[in-house]
């Protein structure tokens, strides 16, 4: 079907990138003095880690690190088995798998596909990604361990193991109820988790913050896109409350106790039925088509068919972070609009140290697109956490432009920061923005309009704790950039690798529009050279940064020797990377988080089995890929991850992974 093939693939920008001389007029040069400058291809330099108080997750600050944080394990080996390997020393359990029951009464998974959309509401979403851990905390207000929440994101879904017919078949009849079991799929799971005596951990089904949002979900639009007439609907003439969250794939957590989850390709879910439709500059601009993704949603439920009467705004109440508060299970979500719309891959959010304004970093994960950053109008109130309830619906969002430092092949530069304001930047009435409302919902072409750089698919995001205005952006790869687009910030044409680039905020001032940016890390080259794709992004309370990798795991050709995806962890201070963690075969190993003694270690397995990716799914019958209708009459021909022989189809799952002996992770 078509919607196993990337999306972020595709690409729609068509701007163009800026020549030399329009970078030096419009660059703002700054002092390049302090940088710590890692060299293109020269792999991980040892780097100084300063000030090591790091901001717990209530907003105030955390003990100080132990001195001893560097990695110390014996490196887990690459696999293109069938199973998770780690370390010697550590164990891998499965927590949390699609269709495990998440609410009070949900039914268990039935295995055979019998469950309804209103059963399906009730169960885990499938193809988890980004996962945050919000503790419980005690009396006097220390963070528990022991017990707490999950948050879990439920991207997207794989037909041949969801429904029992073959979606790809255009005659195949695909109903409202098939329509709305695939957008059950879709959202968010919010479960309570607790430590067991022995070390292990239980879903505990009973809790009453368990909830499920999903394709359905009543959410509001908050921020400057409230109300636009972009926003409004016939079902929704206010443009003020949309239905449902989808493709959520990165997410963040902000220190007043919220989760933000990003959603991401929501554009492959609408199509039209009328064949005289054509879509707009707008809707080209966003990737939607006919057919979407292969879903099918708009033959059956008019919300996804934009050329139905008054749904034709439906797709612009999509592709913004929409902020959760898991310990309140009765509020409605809000999707944030003031940090833009686009195809979001995660949020990073910091406190500036000087201003306390938040500041989120973003990615939107498409070729040829763009780095951004949202800083808050007011600040954040660490004695009064009520009060930063909206404080995402009011600030100023910029995107990047990455120039060069003059010397040209050193991998080095200096930024901009620019603000995409209504009435700046070429961003105007008379250049077709109405207003600011305007602007956030166009994010991508006003982007383009003031030039920003086109990036190699900027997905997560990640701020180091230790170290002010120091934030990593992977670039997961871009076959599709030609020799005569290479640029410093994307150095190699046919960039089949991926890389990973370091923003350092000048005077750490993350406020500020200004940055120097190099290199940190070119996948594929000496030294970084037996893995692919950098995904997900994540620091740990220790300063360690932990990179998820999403790419080619053929293992042959220019990826022998790479297995299966994996997760590997940076020691900036020994300047290493090592192997930590492999997924099993056909997998993406996605989003992490940690308890807050980190002793435990939550990590995402997506799409086991998804056929367009699985390195064993041709059937060796036929010599073709197997098609939908042999995995619906044998589910688990390749893959039976993670429940091996008692398998009824593989499934995607949340992994625990701690020491046998309880210690600290990765040291």
């Amino acid at each position: 079907m078509s919607y196993k093939l990337e999306p972020e693939d595709i690409g729609v920008n068509t701007a163009k990138e800026l020549s030399l001389t329009e970078i030096v007029e419009r660059a703002i040069k700054v002092n390049q003095g302090r940088r710590n400058v890692l060299k293109s291809g020269a792999g991980l330099a040892a780097l100084s880690i300063f000030g090591l108080n790091a901001c717990g997750s209530d907003g105030s600050v955390a003990a100080t690190a132990p001195a001893n944080t560097e990695v110390a394990f014996a490196a887990a080996a690459a696999s293109s088995g069938s199973e998770v390997v780690v370390p010697n020393g550590y164990v891998a359990e499965i927590l949390y798998r699609w269709g495990d029951p998440c609410v009070a009464g949900s039914p268990a998974f039935a295995g055979d596909l019998s469950e309804t959309s209103a059963v399906a509401e009730q169960q885990s979403g499938d193809n988890h990604d980004a996962i945050n851990f919000f503790p419980f905390k005690n009396a006097d207000g220390s963070e528990r361990s022991d017990v707490g929440l999950l948050c879990i994101n439920h991207e997207y879904l794989n037909a041949e193991y969801y429904y029992d017919k073959v979606v790809s078949d255009s005659t195949v009849t695909f109903t409202f109820e098939d329509a709305r079991k695939g957008q059950a799929a879709h959202g968010v799971s919010v479960i309570e988790v607790m430590r067991n005596s022995n070390g292990t951990w239980t879903v505990n089904r009973n809790s009453t913050f368990n909830r499920r949002i999903h394709g359905n979900t009543p959410i509001d639009i908050s921020g400057p896109a409230r109300g636009n007439v972009l926003m409004q609907t016939a079902a929704d003439p206010t443009g003020t409350r949309a239905l449902g969250t989808l493709n959520n794939c990165g997410a963040g957590q902000t220190p007043w106790g919220t989760y933000i989850t990003c959603e991401e390709n929501f554009n492959g879910y609408f199509g039209w039925t009328d064949t005289t439709f054509t879509r707009n500059a707008l809707e080209a601009r966003y990737g939607l088509s006919q057919t979407g993704f292969g879903y099918r949603w708009h033959e059956s439920d008019p919300r996804f068919d934009i050329s139905a009467t008054g749904n034709r705004n439906e797709p612009n109440r999509f592709g913004w972070v929409v902020e959760i508060d898991p310990f309140r299970p009765a509020s409605t979500p809000k999707k944030r609009t003031a940090l833009g719309r686009f195809k979001h891959e995660n949020a990073e959010l910091v406190i500036d140290p000087t201003t306390k304004k938040v500041v989120v970093y973003m990615g939107c994960d498409e070729r040829f697109e763009y780095v951004y950053k949202f800083v808050s109008d007011a600040a954040y109130d660490e004695n009064n956490m009520a009060a930063n309830a909206d404080i995402l619906d009011a600030g100023t969002l910029y995107v990047a432009q990455f120039n060069d430092d003059g010397t040209a092949g050193d991998g080095v530069g200096v930024g901009v920061w620019i603000p995409l304001v209504h009435g700046q930047n070429g961003l105007t009435t008379g250049n077709g923005y109405i207003d600011q409302a305007d602007v956030l919902i166009r994010t991508r072409q006003a982007a383009s309009t003031v030039g920003a750089t086109p990036m190699d698919r900027p997905e997560w995001l990640a701020a180091n704790p230790n170290k002010p205005g120091e934030v990593f952006v992977t670039l997961t790869n871009n076959s599709a950039r030609t020799a005569g687009q290479v640029n410093e910030a994307n150095p190699r044409a046919n960039n089949i690798y991926g890389h990973i680039i370091r923003i350092n905020e000048t005077n750490a001032n993350a406020v500020g529009t200004t940055f120097d940016w190099n290199i940190f890390l070119l996948a594929g080259e000496p030294g970084q050279e037996l893995f692919n794709s950098p995904d997900g992004l994540q620091f740990d309370r220790l300063g360690r940064l932990w990179v998820q990798t999403d790419g080619n795991f053929s293992n042959t050709g220019a990826y022998a020797g790479h297995g299966n995806n994996q997760m590997l962890v940076a020691d900036l201070d020994a300047g290493t990377v090592q192997r930590f963690f492999v997924g099993p075969d056909g997998c993406e190993v996605t989003g992490v988080t940690w308890t807050p003694d980190m002793r435990t270690m939550f990590v995402d397995i997506q799409h086991p089995g998804e056929v367009g990716r699985h390195p064993n799914a041709t059937n060796p019958a036929t010599g073709m890929p197997y098609t939908e209708a042999e995995l619906i009459a044998n589910p688990t021909a390749f893959s039976s991850w993670p429940d091996g022989a008692t398998a009824s189809r593989p499934r995607s799952a949340t992994v625990v992974v701690r020491r046998t002996d309880g210690g600290i992770i990765g040291t």
